[in-house]
């Protein structure tokens, strides 16, 4: 993974929309970084102990999306193809994008591909993940000063660090 990646998206999404302030038009589908690439509306939310993720793909046929499990991370990415219908017309606003898709969902550790199913019924893409809703063991993590690099090995622990609020924690 490219550790700049965001830092390159955030420039290119700056010179698109300084581009579109000059009176340009946006770039072409060919022209789109992951920074003005189309991302499907996504609804996530609990249904009892399920956790149900929706994807609006109006547009885009069902054999076009591919849903992956690997990780804990659940991806869904497809392709909207652009109607040959499109290529003669001559546009007033074009607000609908065409183009390869991606989104990614971390799951909850323990989560197993047999509890997760698949619905695509008119553009609208709902996937199930039964017991994905049932929040995890957490455990907290105490939060310390780190000690500086000239304490001596056995010197006093560090000061307690305040809060927001007023309270101490101890470390």
């Amino acid at each position: 993974m490219d550790p700049f990646q965001g830092v390159t998206d955030i420039i290119s999404e700056i010179n698109r929309m300084r581009q579109i302030g000059r009176g340009g038009h946006p770039p072409d589908a060919r022209d789109r970084t992951q920074a003005s690439a189309w991302i499907p509306t996504t609804d996530i939310f609990a249904r009892g102990n399920d956790l149900v993720i929706q994807l609006e793909l109006a547009g885009v046929a069902a054999e076009e999306v591919d849903i992956m499990f690997a990780g804990g991370v659940l991806t869904i990415s497809g392709d909207r193809r652009r109607s040959t219908a499109d290529e003669a017309a001559s546009f007033y606003v074009r607000e609908r994008f065409s183009g390869a898709f991606r989104r990614s969902v971390s799951l909850d550790a323990g989560i197993d591909e047999s509890n997760i199913d698949a619905y695509f019924e008119n553009g609208l893409v709902e996937i199930v993940v039964r017991g994905g809703a049932v929040p995890g063991q957490s455990q907290r993590i105490a939060l310390r000063a780190r000690p500086s690099a000239q304490s001596p090995a056995g010197a006093a622990p560090a000061r307690p660090i305040n809060r927001p609020g007023g309270g101490e924690s101890s470390p």
